[in-house]
């Protein structure tokens, strides 16, 4: 069986990370990915939607087991004890995707401290509770917080200057995201073939763990991850196509349904986005070349520069996706959506995984050693 020190440090099964794929509610998925064995992570960048999309905040609440009129840190604690009673018994462990961002700092903090709270006052839940997980922003500052209450700290970068200064803020792990992952991606691409190898020798060490994001969705690319260095793997995409998933049946059907060549690149509203390829993303990538062309320049743009038409389209597009409207539908997905032909429940679906996983590597002796 497959081990790695991510195991060992989390308390996992296998050495995969089920990304949170915010601000997308993913409640039920993080569940079965936890009680599969591996490390499930609650999105929660749904709860800033409540007043500009509210059809995203409603359908993380809902999922959650919290009320929607709930405040934010209210919201929270009730998805989390949610959580923690579904996993308990398998043993499952899990935590939240928290985006770290400079304008989202405040409500950070809260999500954060909620963390905190909800353990300290339900010692039980430091069993599968054991994770914060930053994203979307800057790492310093935030590890005297989160490792001071006893958490483990993950923190996703898309770069070697990245990695470095989360290394330097005190993360335990770091994620490198390669350009081929969905939706979020960074606005100078470095893909992960270049970037996982380039992160394990910046920051690997005996303090430091790194993870391989993007472009990974099977044993294959588990194995080759690990060959380059990784000490486990994120996948989303591949996660969002399970029966589990909280995401649109439509959605699913769309990465089951993706050919060669089926993402493209386009303006998100934190910068690149990759979208599932239709008649609407090409739309969008045409309208983000004449309106955000730094989105392909690798130079940033913000909402006080940009043509903020690009985000109302997405935002009615993200609508007309909650409501299963294809024609009107974008919905994010990363390259790894052209290898995936099947919907299944996620237990068997890491078996699997991991089952190709060590058979590729039982067999590299045999088939490429002499």
């Amino acid at each position: 069986m497959i081990k790695s020190r991510l195991c060992d440090l989390i308390g996992i099964k296998y050495p995969i990370i089920q990304a949170g794929m915010g601000p997308f509610s993913n409640n039920n998925l993080c569940v079965a990915a936890a009680n599969a064995g591996v490390l499930g992570l609650l999105s929660t960048g749904g709860l800033f939607s409540k007043e500009d999309q509210p059809w995203v905040y409603n359908a993380f609440v809902d999922s959650g087991e919290a009320d929607r009129d709930d405040d934010m840190a209210t919201a929270i604690e009730k998805v989390f004890k949610r959580t923690h009673r579904l996993v308990k018994d398998k043993g499952g462990i899990f935590g939240p995707n928290i985006m770290v961002s400079a304008e989202l700092r405040e409500y950070s903090k809260i999500m954060i401290e909620t963390a905190i709270k909800v353990r300290k006052e339900n010692p039980e839940m430091e069993k599968s509770l054991k994770v914060i997980y930053t994203s979307a922003g800057d790492p310093m500052g935030w590890g005297d917080m989160i490792k001071g209450a006893g958490f483990t700290w993950i923190h996703i970068v898309p770069s070697v200057r990245g990695a470095m200064r989360a290394k330097k803020a005190g993360a335990d792990v770091i994620v490198a995201s390669g350009h081929e992952g969905g939706f979020h991606t960074h606005w100078e691409p470095l893909h992960s073939l270049v970037l996982f190898p380039a992160v394990v020798e910046a920051v690997s060490d005996e303090k430091t763990i790194v993870v391989g994001g993007g472009g990974v969705g099977d044993g294959k690319s588990l194995a080759a991850a690990l060959a380059l260095g990784c000490d486990g793997v994120l996948m989303g995409t591949r996660f969002l196509a399970t029966q589990e998933s909280d995401f649109h049946p439509m959605w699913k059907q769309a990465v089951v349904d993706t050919q060669d060549r089926g993402t493209l690149i386009a303006r998100g509203f934190v910068g690149p986005a990759r979208w599932l390829r239709n008649s609407r993303s090409e739309e969008h990538a045409v309208n983000t070349l004449k309106k955000s062309p730094g989105t392909f320049l690798g130079t940033p743009d913000d909402y006080s520069t940009m043509d903020m038409s690009l985000i109302d389209f997405e935002v009615e597009s993200i609508k007309a996706t909650y409501e299963g409207n294809k024609e009107k539908a974008l919905m994010a997905g990363g390259e790894i959506a052209q290898r995936i032909k099947d919907m299944p429940k996620v237990s068997d679906l890491v078996q699997n995984i991991m089952k190709e996983a060590e058979e590729v590597i039982a067999n590299l002796p045999k088939n490429y050693i002499s």
